[in-house]
């Protein structure tokens, strides 16, 4: 449940009911997530164009791990869910469970370790993030441009999943999860 009123299905109108349509046909449902922030559909509008920008800059695989790793330091279960059935469409299952359980350990190139700790960080201690920090990207062959969209990614990771623990948003289950992912996803939340 949410700390929120929510509209139901047969109340909710314009802009908020589009949102509910385009969940339902890309999901097979409303998430908990979406009935919450639909409360103020511009919002929600925005953000996804933000997500859509940064996501296009750094690929689809890239700002997944990114998300993934954002969430994971923030604790959050349902970024956790949603982007690990999102992920899916640009790994493997086995490659997500392999990330899931330990990133350093996933057979993940060297940029795409150092995009997740970045994004750990950022969502775990950001202001005492140091030049080295940005360094250790750049190292492994990012651009500032790119270091800017990783911390863009896991700033709106950091947003949106500290916004849904606030409203007590509830934890959905996505459909069709394998068990032995859902479990590796959310070990240690």
């Amino acid at each position: 449940m949410t700390i929120l009123r929510t509209p139901s299905d047969d109340d909710v109108t314009g802009l908020a009911a589009e949102l509910y349509a385009e969940d339902r046909a890309a999901l097979g449902y409303v998430p908990s997530h979406t009935r919450v922030t639909a409360l103020h559909p511009e919002a929600v509008r925005a953000f996804e164009d933000l997500v859509r920008a940064v996501a296009h800059a750094l690929g689809t695989r890239r700002y997944e791990l990114v998300t993934l790793a954002a969430a994971r330091a923030l604790g959050s279960r349902a970024c956790l869910l949603a982007h690990g059935r999102k992920a899916l469409s640009c790994m493997t299952a086995e490659e997500l469970l392999a990330v899931a359980r330990d990133h350093r350990d996933a057979g993940l190139d060297e940029a795409e370790v150092a995009m997740m700790d970045f994004a750990a960080r950022l969502s775990t201690d950001s202001a005492a993030m140091t030049e080295a920090d940005a360094q250790r990207l750049r190292d492994v062959g990012l651009s500032d441009r790119e270091i800017l969209d990783v911390a863009l990614a896991a700033g709106a990771r950091n947003l949106y999943s500290r916004t849904l623990h606030a409203l007590a948003v509830e934890v959905d289950d996505p459909p069709g999860l394998d068990p032995e992912l859902r479990d590796a996803l959310l070990a240690g939340t």
